[in-house]
């Protein structure tokens, strides 16, 4: 079974690509480090509540809707 870290970073790249936004200037909205963010999205990191709340204003949606897909 894959790891949800894992899963979560997948869906977490699909929806920043999907915006058309590079690493840098996603980590700027979110309030985070561009490094920080490439490994959440890498499924390196054991990320936050409060950072995955960032992330989800950051993409204008809501917390269930990012965890869609993971």
């Amino acid at each position: 079974m894959e790891d949800v870290r894992r899963r979560f970073g997948q869906v977490l790249r699909k929806k920043r690509k999907k915006l058309g936004i590079s690493q840098e200037e996603f980590a700027e909205l979110c309030g985070l480090h561009r490094n920080y963010v490439g490994g959440v999205e890498r499924g390196e990191r054991n990320i936050a509540l409060v950072n995955i709340e960032k992330i989800a204003r950051a993409l204008e949606i809501n917390l269930s809707t990012l965890f869609r897909g993971v």
